[in-house]
């Protein structure tokens, strides 16, 4: 039998089919409906999803918090773990977090966190944007180094040699032994026929020294210190100050080697020795009377530290007026920090640079000045 089918619209504006051969009929409306609720389905999702200013919303915050904690360290308290010192030892190491945080930024698409990067690129480029250039220039009138030469240094005779080739005027070394002074002694004195050794601390020059003594930087504490006689005292001395004849006058050499810090979980950031010696380190300088002062030495800190404000108030590093870089000299094989320092004042840095690698886990460290 034939099969007809035949249309007629019916009255709710639909179109009605009819099958003739089954006698069924169904209605499709072409209202659009289906059409709006996909439409506002849609809507709800895209409105639902947060745009670019809302995307990444603990990203924002890191990065505001890390310029925080930069611009305001010196307000981090020290009464916990020594936090404060801590952050600032590590202070050049926070920029680390801004390619971090910005690739963060970006994979989340988030403007409100590339924004807040701003704070702590700029604040990070106030604090150590200079240390990005060169600010060496040639010249000068004396040439000066220092070197913790390491009480485990396997090679001294190696260390001492390099040390004579660098051609440095006035040469400090700190951490001598006693079964290695003289290796150094021997070594050493071709190249400067001047020289003097108090405890643990050295000082060799071309040039005549005067005035040398020892300075009491308080490595004892408490009452048993009072019993121990100069002998005993001297034998771990690590500080000393000595006059050396330049053709411009007299310039007063310091040198040091202040207590280690620590790092261990009961103490935090242990570094109760070096601030003591800090602190004596910077009243015996403020006692200085000559204009023309240089302190070389191993400081087991960086300038950044709170713990060294005695003495930055007085003295200037070499590294941050005439160096190349950060000038990082320890640990040797992969130096992370700036411990040995050369400071001054009454004289102008030219030039500052770190030495090859010795026997030492420090690297050396030396700085043309000028009158």
């Amino acid at each position: 039998m034939a099969r007809v089918d035949t249309a007629e619209t019916g009255r709710g504006g639909g179109r009605r089919d009819t099958d003739s051969g089954t006698g069924r009929a169904g209605v499709r409306r072409d209202t659009g409906a289906g059409i709006w609720r996909a439409r506002i389905r849609r809507a709800i999702r895209s409105g639902s999803r947060p745009g670019p200013w809302k995307r990444g919303p603990v990203l924002a915050a890191s990065a505001l918090l890390l310029g925080l904690l930069m611009l305001l360290h010196a307000e981090i308290p020290n009464r916990i773990w020594n936090l404060g010192s801590l952050a600032e030892t590590c202070l050049p190491w926070f920029g680390l977090f801004i390619p971090v945080l910005l690739a963060g930024a970006l994979w989340r698409r988030s403007t409100s966190a590339v924004v807040a990067l701003l704070l702590p690129v700029v604040v990070w480029l106030n604090l150590f944007g200079g240390l990005l250039s060169d600010k060496s220039h040639s010249g000068g009138d004396l040439t000066v180094a220092g070197h913790n030469v390491g009480a485990d240094n396997p090679d001294p005779v190696g260390t001492a040699r390099d040390l004579a080739a660098s051609g440095a005027d006035v040469l400090a070394l700190e951490e001598l032994t006693e079964e290695a002074r003289g290796t150094y002694e021997k070594e050493l004195a071709k190249a400067y026929p001047y020289h003097t050794v108090q405890g643990t601390v050295g000082l060799w020059s071309k040039l005549p020294l005067s005035d040398t003594q020892p300075v009491d930087v308080k490595m004892d504490q408490g009452p048993l210190a009072a019993t121990k006689s100069a002998d005993v005292k001297m034998a771990y001395n690590r500080a000393l100050r000595t006059t050396v004849a330049t053709d411009q006058g007299p310039l007063v050499v310091y040198v040091a080697h202040l207590g280690s810090v620590r790092v261990n979980p009961r103490a935090g950031f242990w570094t109760e020795s070096r601030d003591r010696n800090a602190q004596a380190l910077g009243d015996a300088i403020a006692t200085e009377r000559n204009e023309r002062v240089v302190l070389l030495g191993d400081l087991n800190g960086t300038m950044d530290d709170r713990a060294f404000d005695g003495i930055t108030s007085q003295l200037h590093s070499a590294q941050d007026a005439a160096g190349d870089g950060f000038g990082f000299s320890w640990p040797a094989k992969f130096p992370v920090a700036r411990i040995d320092q050369i400071l001054t004042r009454g004289v102008e840095p030219k030039s500052s640079w770190v030495m090859p690698a010795t026997g030492s886990d420090h690297l050396p460290v030396a700085a043309r000045i000028s009158w």
